[in-house]
This record gives C-alpha cells, structure tokens and sequence, in this order.
C-alpha cells in the first residue's frame, strides 16, 4: 500500500520526564495537582478526548515509568484510546525521539504535546489533526500577541538590556501544543538535528530547519503553558469554571 493510500491513524507523544524548576522544588511538574488531579492526567485526557487520536504515549522521567504507569492506572481514561508509557531521556528531544520509537507501524501522523499544557480544548486538538491529515507536513496552533515585543542585546540579571529592534506584532504568533507533524516528517527532522547541549525543545522548529513548512492553525487562550505559581492560580479557575458550566 502506497504512503497516499494508507489509512490516516494519528497517536499523540507527551514528553513528561522534565522536573519543572520553575515551579519550585517537588515532584516533576507533569505530577503536579490541578483540580486534584495531576496535570499529566488532564493532559493525557485533553488528547485522549479527541476521536482522531488512537494512542497517546506518555514519556515519564527515565527511572518513573513504573510511577507514572501505576498514576494513569488509577485515573479514568477514555477506553478507545491506548495509552502507553515509555522511559524518557536526558533531554527533551531524547525523550521525544524515544515516544516516536514506541510507535506503531501503522501510525501516519504525530501529535507532540507539553504535558504543562493540560487545559487545551479538544477543538484545537482536532484542528491541529485536520490540517496535518489535509496534507500539511508541520501545524501548529498559535496566538496573535498581546504585548510588544522588543528583541534586546542580552545581558547578565537585573542588568539593563538595549533594544535593538522591535518586530513588527501583527506578523508575529505565540505558539502552543500540540504540533501536529506527518510522521515521516518529523522522523526525518530528528534523524537530520544531532542533539546538543539541552537538545532541540520545539519539534517544529526542527521541522523548520530541514526545510519544511510549518503552518498555523488558530490556537486557544487556555492552552497556555502552566510554568509559574500564578499559571497555576489561573489553571484552577479555568478548571473551575469548565466544571461549573459542565463543560468539562
């Protein structure tokens, strides 16, 4: 069967092995509570929710895929989707490319996912999987800007930074996740960018480097990434009121 005729099947990989520093000292950030359930949790299910998604890959910290494995166990989880957990790495491009590894030979595309993003609604999610499986290679969803942007000459903390530019905000997006990918696409793109120092921590731009067109999809507000305290306060009242409106 030829690439064009086989049957669209698209699994999502959530990297879950970074402590999360920002958040302060404790369990890895992917195991922190929100709503009283942890945030993997909540991740695992905004991919699971979507039909489009078949299996969902969850790669824990390289010596807690037990943890993590016994933490989804005791979690309802959509039954129609699968969901595996793999051992990660050092980084967070080895534990990607090791979330692609433990896919099946029929899975044609790719979601990668923050596990820190737990609140992304599934619209964004199957539009992410529409336009991949339209035929675009790399998708992600993005935000306009809100604020200014100004590029500076960096300098050391608390210092002051000279701006030396200041980019023209209607041409520039925030982007989320998940990125969707073909999964040839995205296989390549790692085979192509050797790892080095912290590794690569955006898939798409990998993608990009190879050449390829990354394409938006229009982004939601509440898939935005929870790194600090106050992402955190603004999580649970995003939970709160989902489950006030029953739509949750």
């Amino acid at each position: 069967m030829s690439d064009e005729s086989r049957p669209h099947r698209t699994a999502a990989v959530i990297p879950a092995a970074g402590r999360g520093v920002r958040l302060g000292p404790g369990a890895p950030k992917a195991l922190r509570v929100l709503g009283g359930t942890p945030m993997l949790i909540h991740a695992v299910r905004a991919m699971a929710r979507s039909r489009a998604v078949a299996l969902v890959v969850v790669v824990a910290p390289p010596d807690g895929a037990a943890e993590v494995r016994h933490l989804l166990d005791e979690h309802a989880l959509p039954d129609r989707t699968e969901v595996l957990v793999v051992p990660g790495g050092d980084t967070r491009q080895e534990s990607v490319r090791a979330g692609l590894a433990a896919l099946p030979a029929d899975i044609t595309s790719v979601l990668i996912h923050d596990a820190a993003r737990p609140l992304v609604p599934v619209d964004t999610v199957d539009s992410v999987v529409e336009a991949v499986r339209a035929g675009a290679p790399a998708v992600v969803p993005a935000l306009p800007l809100a604020d200014t942007v100004k590029e500076v000459d960096p300098r050391g903390p608390g210092e002051p930074e000279p701006v030396v530019a200041t980019p023209e905000r209607a041409r520039l997006r925030a982007v989320q996740t998940p990125q969707g990918f073909d999964l040839a696409t995205l296989l390549r793109a790692h085979e192509a960018i050797a790892v080095s120092g912290e590794g690569a921590t955006d898939d798409a731009g990998m993608v990009e480097r190879t050449g390829v067109t990354v394409v938006t999809v229009p982004g939601h507000e509440e898939a935005f990434k929870v790194t600090r305290p106050l992402d955190m306060v603004l999580a649970e009242a995003v939970l709160a009121r989902r489950r006030a409106t029953d739509v949750y």
